[in-house]
């Protein structure tokens, strides 16, 4: 048998020592990097859960004045169906909430905004009576809708 050299040896060990150096500083720099993206998902978390809650009380004030009377049913109706679907609410939210689905589906070729003031005044006209007509058929619906998202968190 021959003898193994020591020099060998101590290079061998050196060898493993510096692997071990290197692997601890990439152990070290990974778990630093986790606990940073573990901070950022924490922040991004509370940031859309801050969202949410604006959004849950922007519904909550358009149905509250609604039912006082402050904004028109087709205005809220989309509103509230805009507001619901940025939640991505659930099939059972929009079918429980039907009555503002509706109008705002039946009220959605009527332009808005700028494209609403340059309509001469009699297609305004036509296109207030027909929201009125939607209004008046759905508005039963609309307002026990709007009662029951009173307290409601989506």
């Amino acid at each position: 048998m021959t003898v193994f050299p020591t020099w060998l040896l101590v290079l061998a060990a050196l060898i493993i020592f510096f692997l071990a150096i290197v692997a601890g500083f990439y152990l070290r720099k990974l778990s630093i990097a986790q606990k940073k993206q573990a901070v950022q998902l924490a922040e991004l978390e509370q940031a859309a859960e801050d969202q949410r809650q604006r959004v849950n009380d922007s519904i909550q004030i358009i149905a509250r004045t609604l039912l006082d009377d402050g904004i028109g049913l087709t205005e809220a109706s989309i509103r509230i169906r805009v507001l619901l679907d940025s939640l991505q609410v659930g099939q059972d939210v929009k079918e429980e909430f039907v009555a503002f689905y509706t109008i705002a589906e039946k009220t959605s070729h009527i332009p808005i905004l700028q494209d609403w003031k340059k309509l001469p005044r009699k297609e305004q006209f036509q296109f207030e009576l027909e929201m009125a007509q939607v209004e008046v058929d759905y508005k039963d619906f609309a307002m026990d809708a709007a009662k029951r998202i009173a307290g409601r968190s989506f």
